[in-house]
């Protein structure tokens, strides 16, 4: 199966990455109670529209509106540096999960084979149907400024509640679209760019573990 990739587009206008501290949220009540696993569900299930699992912690369903393309944080954080254009970003612990379009994971596996990282232990993975992820703590809530020093989901790049977030997720360019967009044709980053340069850093991050391991490890020489 061919696809058509898209030609070079701008970088969207702002879209440096962002600690969750510094992202807007101007709807995000105040006091003990936001803390809790109910005022979470709230505001992913009022403001953003997504399904939740109760818990603690609260759960996002994939699959559903989003589905997420995983891999860990140290090469996450180096596709962060290199592309402005992503849509939603969220850290837990030492893994990193980026928001793509629905029905994306089971596309995943054929655009690895098809970039020749197939059968490359990447550390890469897709979440889409049936699966879940941790809820980050919503953006300048007070429960969130802790949150990733704890080793819990906070977001990156966060979602912005009363807008449609589906037009901005990275998603598959139909074929034969000649396009700078990705699927939605609305502005939306390019799944096979955003899956090649999370397969390519995996992989540079996974040299350098292992080199730092070695020298780590090496006896010393002495002459």
């Amino acid at each position: 199966m061919s696809f058509t990739v898209p030609l070079p587009r701008a970088p969207l206008e702002g879209g440096r990455a962002q600690s969750h501290a510094q992202a807007h949220d101007a709807g995000a009540p105040e006091g003990p109670s936001v803390a809790s696993a109910g005022s979470f569900a709230w505001w992913y299930e009022k403001g953003l529209g997504w399904a939740t699992v109760a818990g603690p912690p609260v759960q996002l369903l994939t699959g559903l509106r989003f589905d997420v393309l995983e891999l860990p944080a140290d090469a996450g954080d180096a596709v962060l540096r290199r592309t402005a254009a992503t849509g939603p970003v969220a850290l837990h612990g030492e893994r990193m999960a980026f928001l793509v379009a629905a029905g994306s994971a089971d596309e995943v596996p054929g655009l690895l084979d098809w970039l020749e990282w197939g059968g490359i232990a990447l550390g890469l993975t897709a979440l889409g149907a049936d699966g879940r992820m941790p809820a980050p703590g919503p953006p300048r809530w007070p429960c969130a400024t802790g949150a990733a020093a704890q080793g819990a989901a906070v977001w990156l790049r966060p979602p912005e509640p009363g807008r449609e977030v589906e037009p901005t997720l990275p998603s598959l360019a139909p074929f034969g679209y000649e396009g700078g967009d990705g699927g939605s044709g609305g502005g939306a980053p390019d799944l096979v760019r955003l899956v090649d340069a999370a397969a390519t850093a995996c992989h540079r991050a996974r040299l350098l573990r292992g080199n730092t391991l070695r020298t780590r490890t090496q006896p010393l020489a002495f002459s």
